[in-house]
């Protein structure tokens, strides 16, 4: 057992989700250890999501130059903070040797790749099996810190805030585009970055014809590069598309505008389960990419999965097969209702 840990550097520099599922991390370590310190390694576009956490006392953000990684800009960095402990959630070999020759006395990490001897602290799960959700590994973790793993879709805390200058200017937007800010909204978010295999473009729009007909107030969202996706789903001049509008910062505050949040497996559906927001989601079979491990965590959603009775999927034979067009948009239409008339 190691001795209480003061100085803690939390490592997560993949992306949005993956960073999001990190979060409840910080809040524990603080039950625990209320007089530690707790800093987060991410990267530039993620820094947001961790500004404002009241758990979090400082963000370093990863230097890339051009997509590289420079190694001994970011090692300085680390050394000079000190760091008793660092958990590095997901690990890369990059950063792996990072945190290794910055000299962080306790290093917790997989046992599983073949770098794990760049860490003194190793937890050995296999991910990949998708035995347990991605944020439960995370929380694991924290067995190498003494802390216990209490966490469940019921009890789970994320602590994300919304900075209250984005709210300002989503407000602004969305009355803007003739929005009801007193009349429930709902979004709708087509697309994804790719990790995964996607409901097919005809079934959101059918989706979004059926709730457009019962006037529910729907806003589309997504990248700039999503804004054809997004216009191609519009049933009506009454769906509002503001793809491309939103920085990350306005988007997690249009999320806690809504009362629901529709989408594919992607990095804002585990935002909108962070606010408490009714979350809907389309995943594939394939273990690596299934609810069991990327659902969104939280008591209150509905998850969707094809109907193919396949075994072993794989992302190849999921897209030929076409398995996700085998969700059945009338029965995900009639439960979305049912919650809806609850909210």
């Amino acid at each position: 057992m190691i001795n209480e840990p003061e100085n803690i550097l939390i490592v997560r520099t993949d992306r949005i989700g993956d960073l999001v599922l990190t979060l409840p991390l910080a809040g524990l370590i603080k039950k625990q250890y209320p007089n530690s310190k707790v800093t987060f390694l991410v990267r530039e576009y993620t820094k947001n999501i961790v500004n404002n956490h009241p758990f979090v006392d400082e963000v370093i953000v990863l230097k890339e130059v051009d997509g590289i990684t420079p190694l001994f800009y970011n090692i300085n960095i680390i050394k000079q903070k000190k760091f008793d402990n660092c958990i590095v959630v997901y690990p890369r070999f990059k950063i792996s040797l990072i945190i290794f020759l910055s000299r962080v006395k306790n290093r917790i990490g997989t046992g599983y790749r073949w770098y794990s001897f760049f860490f003194n602290q190793k937890v050995y799960e296999h991910r990949k099996n998708a035995e347990r959700h991605e944020l439960e590994y995370n929380i694991n973790l924290l067995g190498k810190l003494g802390i216990r793993n209490s966490v469940t879709e019921s009890n789970v805390n994320y602590h994300l805030k919304v900075a209250e200058i984005s709210l300002q200017i989503v407000n602004k937007t969305l009355l803007d585009k003739k929005l009801n800010l007193q009349k429930p909204i709902v979004i709708i978010h087509p697309g994804s970055g790719g990790s995964s295999v996607d409901l097919p473009t005809v079934k959101f729009a059918e989706l979004v014809s059926r709730l457009d007909h019962d006037n529910y107030q729907i806003i589309l969202t997504g990248s700039k590069n999503e804004i054809e996706l997004c216009n191609n789903i519009k049933s009506s001049d009454k769906v509002k598309n503001l793809a491309g509008i939103f920085n990350l910062d306005e988007l997690t505050a249009v999320i806690s505008k809504s009362v629901m949040f529709i989408s594919n497996s992607t990095g804002p559906i585990h935002i909108a389960a962070a606010l408490g927001k009714y979350t809907v989601g389309f995943y594939p079979k394939i273990v690596s990419c299934s609810k069991e491990r990327w659902g969104p965590y939280t008591n209150k959603k509905l998850v969707f999965e094809p109907q193919i009775d396949c075994k072993n999927c794989t992302s190849e034979q999921c897209k030929k097969l076409n398995c996700m067009d085998s969700i059945d948009i009338s029965k995900v239409y009639r439960e979305i209702k049912n919650v809806l008339i609850k909210l």
